[in-house]
């Protein structure tokens, strides 16, 4: 699964901009879940929305994510990952709530590239938008939450550095395609 890479962190923090400028670059990027089901459920006047259906938006993320990584295991090379099946997980943990026994299920089913990358809280580049409402406080809650979930199931995390897109996607290129 080593060519499976994980980034996540909180939101804001330039995880979708790393994984689009690597696909820009010709490798493999999944999508992140939770914007594309905040779009389409927008779109459509749907419930599974974080704000309205917390339990409905994490069984969609967590759909959506398998069928990402049933994809990426057609992908020639190394395949990007915005988030991942973990990060379900971790929305339960920071919602305080027990992760269920099928999302524990899904983390072990489907493992990634041990080394997952983490985008820390950045201040200077976090903004709102019509489908991150998160305060910068909650982002940090959530990068906290993440990270401390795939740290328990045994990922090693390494911190992305607070840099220009360009420099971190040397730094995981460096560390992915060796």
């Amino acid at each position: 699964m080593n060519q499976l890479v994980v980034i996540t962190g909180g939101p804001g923090a330039g995880k979708t901009t790393l994984v689009d400028l690597l696909r820009e670059n010709g490798f493999a990027g999944a999508p992140e879940a939770g914007r594309a089901i905040i779009q389409d459920q927008s779109a459509i006047g749907g419930t599974g929305l974080p704000w309205s259906d917390t339990a409905l938006f994490a069984e969609l993320m967590l759909s959506w994510d398998i069928r990402s990584y049933r994809w990426a295991l057609t992908q020639p090379g190394p395949v990007f990952f915005d988030h991942a099946v973990p990060c379900v997980a971790g929305y339960f943990r920071l919602l305080g709530l027990d992760v269920p026994e099928h999302v524990e299920a899904a983390v072990a089913a489907f493992p990634y590239r041990p080394q997952v990358f983490i985008a820390p809280p950045w201040p200077e580049i976090y903004r709102t938008d019509d489908e991150r409402h998160q305060s910068l406080d909650e982002a940090r809650r959530t990068y906290d939450a993440v990270a401390e979930t795939y740290a328990q199931y045994g990922y090693d995390l390494v911190e992305l550095p607070r840099a220009d897109p360009c420099t971190r996607m040397r730094f995981v290129l460096q560390q992915t395609t060796h």
